[in-house]
């Protein structure tokens, strides 16, 4: 098949979060099935291994009511059948940091930014002569692909070319003033709330990217059922349960490569699931990294974004009694002020039990994977989720509240490989690290939980076969 891949960042070229792994992984997983895969994104100011673009000698030349605006196409050949696009645009990518925005807010021309890309994408294939059979777009900045391929480009090439559309997290929507509609030149015909742009008097381009779409998407299967429900559907819970029978829940697979604490560069001692004593070596460089004692006290750990989805607030919240314990926690991540600002109470509290690393460290965030013993993610929703996968792979048994993708990947019980609560409470919290406790204090127990999550398999190639079925299907119809 030919598929052109639509996405607002692209690893290792641009990456903000989970949607830039997927748009970096997915595609190559795809071309290594024999599919030839074009993607395409914007050429950031801060783009990422710059070096490698090239010109293709084609360039946009787009029009709006706004004005008419465009720019090259550059290009990089990533590997055999995959080849990235980039969409250079001085105005809207190239004269201002940030994908979406910076210190102080959301850019205010980002309908008129993500209109460029999901348009722009579409004229980019017909510029190159790419033909495909597949466009697939990803979260609300591409929302308007399958709308502009269903109403804008029915009299072209790509008129035969069926539309997938991949929610990465629903509460992320693209919404904007109706004036857009305008502004953009969309027909006020698609402003309706009954299958069209719509919703609550504003433009939301993620909700066109789930009414224009030949097939949805998203990131997990227990995710898929949870946005059909009011309480995380975020207002298109209806619509969804409308379209559930063109709705797929397709987990997220990781780099097995970059993630491999057999081969890992970043590791100290590498090791695996029948030779876990690598693993005790990690685990005393990391206490020395962050200043702690040594000792055969347990470890817990997060690496995340600090942000409310992620429970954060409750981690802090339950943390003081779980240090009264004789245990370690050690945290790499940032976001919100608040809680950035309880990490580093915390570490003053708890000197001797605590180490708090602000900000992303590549390095550090692959040594807190081997080094710890329990990673912790009581996330008060999580569409998929990576970082249980990362810590299955390296013998480090999740600590996960039962949502989304985590629900999909931990396994509780006698015979699991991690361990889940239910409630989002400080008590169901707790009542998990006592487990924890109970657990490392019966080291064959926890042995064998560490070995069954390092021999799961969360390749990219058994989610690529999943999207490569989605897309047969389509094809067939």
């Amino acid at each position: 098949m030919k598929i052109l891949f639509i996405s607002s960042e692209v690893a290792p070229f641009s990456k903000s979060g989970g949607l830039g792994d997927v748009a970096g992984a997915l595609p190559a997983a795809l071309a290594a099935l024999g599919h030839d895969v074009k993607v395409v994104t914007p050429r950031y100011r801060d783009l990422r291994d710059a070096g490698r673009l090239s010109p293709t000698g084609q360039a946009l030349h787009l029009r709006f009511p706004f004005g008419e605006t465009g720019g090259p196409i550059l290009s990089a050949q990533v590997a055999e059948r995959l080849e990235v696009l980039f969409l250079e645009n001085e105005f809207f990518f190239g004269n201002r940091h940030g994908l979406y925005g910076d210190a102080w807010g959301e850019f205010g021309d980002n309908a008129r930014r993500f209109a460029y890309l999901s348009v722009g994408a579409l004229q980019a294939a017909q510029r190159l002569g790419f033909v495909p059979d597949i466009v697939h777009a990803n979260d609300w900045q591409t929302g308007l692909v399958p709308v502009a391929l269903r109403r804008g480009f029915q009299s072209t090439g790509l008129a035969d070319a069926k539309s997938v559309f991949t929610i990465h997290n629903l509460a992320y929507q693209g919404q904007f003033n109706k004036a857009v509609m305008e502004d953009l030149g969309l027909p006020w015909d698609l402003f309706t709330a009954d299958g069209g742009l719509e919703f609550h008097d504003s433009v939301n381009f993620l909700k066109g990217g789930l009414a224009f779409a030949d097939a949805l998407t998203t990131v997990s299967p227990t995710y898929a059922r949870e946005i059909q429900t009011p309480e995380q559907g975020y207002g298109l819970d209806g619509l969804l349960r409308h379209r559930a029978h063109r709705l797929h829940g397709i987990l997220n697979g990781i780099d097995v490569h970059e993630w491999n604490p057999a081969t890992d560069p970043y590791l100290p001692a590498r090791y695996g699931p029948r030779e876990l004593e690598g693993k005790a070596v990690c685990k005393r460089v990391l206490l020395e990294h962050f200043g702690l004692p040594p000792g055969d006290a347990p470890v817990f750990a997060i690496v995340s974004r600090l942000a409310w989805q992620k429970g954060m607030d409750l981690l802090l919240e339950v943390l003081p009694t779980a240090l009264q314990a004789d245990i370690r926690f050690v945290g790499v991540g940032s976001g919100e002020a608040a809680l950035e600002d309880g990490l580093r109470a915390l570490q003053a509290r708890y000197p001797r039990q605590v180490g708090v690393h602000l900000g992303f460290d590549a390095r550090l965030s692959h040594l807190v994977e081997a080094g710890a013993d329990f990673f912790l993610m009581p996330s008060r929703y999580e569409p998929c989720g990576l970082n249980q996968m990362y810590s299955l792979r390296y013998g480090t048994v999740p600590i996960v509240r039962a949502t989304g993708g985590l629900v999909d990947t931990v396994e509780g019980g006698l015979g699991g490989n991690g361990l889940l609560f239910e409630a989002f409470h400080r008590a169901a919290l707790l009542a998990a690290f006592r487990r924890a406790l109970a657990l490392y204090a019966d080291p064959p127990r926890l042995v064998d939980f560490q070995r069954r999550g390092m021999d799961k398999d969360f390749s990219w190639d058994v989610s690529a076969r999943r999207y490569e079925a989605v897309y047969t299907a389509l094809m067939a119809e």
